[in-house]
């Protein structure tokens, strides 16, 4: 494998921890930039299928890689010899590299960054839809195909069941809500008819104090 194939062994420094997930999307960059175009999706599926045997199907090994009861030399021996004879040379490498910085207790974070990161280098978007109950797959269809259309790039619909939406949904896209459930709605009204009332109240209150022919 040449060098443009291999994952960098220097990670840029943070200067101040501003938490796990900038962290872990440093490493998300560095894996991504580690790993040809056209294999980015291959790699990708390697990484979730590594997650799913070591640490879902294999508690007990996924135990060990990430907790800090085995030293760095007991670390990496462990990935020469459990995961290097059945995994690819870059996913081996970049685990020597949490390995050295002691950061494999952020696997799950940094694919999660991975995915995030992949989706915005093809156009997609996380975009989480709660309900009160489970949407049909027509729904869904529907649903991708007109935020599609709305906002201009590809959703990749996370649903969410949420006894506290009465009616319609709540959409998230980043930081922003869209809110259409009967809850906020209703509330919606609530407030208009309580504005409107007391603008009549207070219309009566003028009328009252300003009558006629004074």
């Amino acid at each position: 494998m040449n060098d443009q194939n291999k994952v960098k062994t220097h990670i840029p420094s943070v200067m101040e921890d501003p938490g796990a997930t900038s962290i872990a999307k440093v490493y998300a960059k560095a894996f991504l930039g580690a790993v040809k175009e056209s294999e980015k999706d291959s790699a990708i599926d390697e990484f979730n299928e590594f997650l799913n045997v070591a640490i879902s199907q294999n508690p007990v090994f996924g135990a060990m890689l990430i907790s800090k009861s085995l030293n760095k030399e007991e670390s990496l021996s462990l990935i020469d010899r459990v995961v290097a004879p059945h995994a690819s040379e870059v996913l081996t490498n970049f685990l020597r590299v949490l390995v050295e910085h002691e950061r494999l207790g952020l696997l799950e974070q940094i694919f999660s960054q991975i995915t995030t990161l992949r989706d915005a280098e093809t156009g997609k978007k996380a975009v989480v839809v709660r309900s009160a109950f489970e949407l049909s797959d027509n729904t869904l269809t529907s649903i991708k195909q007109r935020l599609s259309d709305t906002l201009g790039f590809s959703p990749v619909i996370e649903t969410s069941i949420d006894q506290s939406v009465i009616g319609g949904l709540v959409i998230q896209v980043d930081d922003t809500v869209y809110d259409g459930s009967l809850r906020t709605r209703l509330k919606q009204l609530r407030g208009r008819l309580s504005n409107r009332s007391i603008h009549e109240i207070q219309s009566g209150r003028d009328r009252f104090s300003h009558p006629k022919g004074n």
